[in-house]
């Protein structure tokens, strides 16, 4: 058994009494700093690929760069809601996972870990994205092209944020998260 903030906790592999250390509150604000740089990414890449790529798939060249950012405003703006619900039950679930915690006097979480969540995560959020872009652009090729590049940019922009969200101590039972 480890103690944590003065509580008992099962810290054998597969025990369903394990903590996750983190208090709901933390997964929320989480999910909202990931959303700013979420949802910038997002205008400026559909903004991109709408303008550039969207007559290659079909969309019409002569659009306006005022409607294109309307449009690419749409998708970066509906995936504040769907994102931040997401990403939400995305935190809540890895939390009831022990696979790559480690808890002694400090929880630690792995690299490993850090890189499955990411990838979890990206699956789910370029389909979310993917089907926004269809939504709102009527266009397969584009939607694709939208959340294809996503992909790129936001491994490297989630893996970055979860190291930096592994350094901070607030919001966590008895002590922090030793990011190794």
């Amino acid at each position: 058994m480890t103690y944590i903030a003065g509580k008992q906790v099962d810290d054998r592999p597969g025990s369903a009494k394990r903590t996750s250390g983190e208090k709901p509150w933390r997964s929320f604000a989480k999910a909202i700093t990931w959303r700013v740089v979420g949802t910038l990414d997002t205008f400026f890449l559909s903004f991109v690929i709408i303008k550039y790529l969207g007559p290659v798939f079909g969309l019409v060249e002569e659009t306006s760069d005022l409607d294109i950012a309307t449009t690419a405003s749409l998708i970066a703006f509906t995936e504040i809601i769907t994102k931040i619900l997401i990403y939400t039950g995305h935190e809540r679930l890895w939390n009831r996972i022990s696979w790559g915690v480690v808890q002694r006097r400090v929880r630690h979480e792995s690299r490993a870990r850090s890189a499955a969540k990411m990838s979890t995560w990206r699956v789910l959020a370029s389909l979310d994205t993917m089907l926004l872009a269809l939504i709102f652009t009527g266009n397969l090729g584009t939607a694709i092209s939208i959340g294809g590049f996503e992909v790129i940019t936001r491994l490297v922009l989630y893996f970055l944020h979860g190291r930096v969200w592994c350094s901070i101590k607030v919001g966590l039972d008895g002590g922090y998260v030793d990011c190794t």
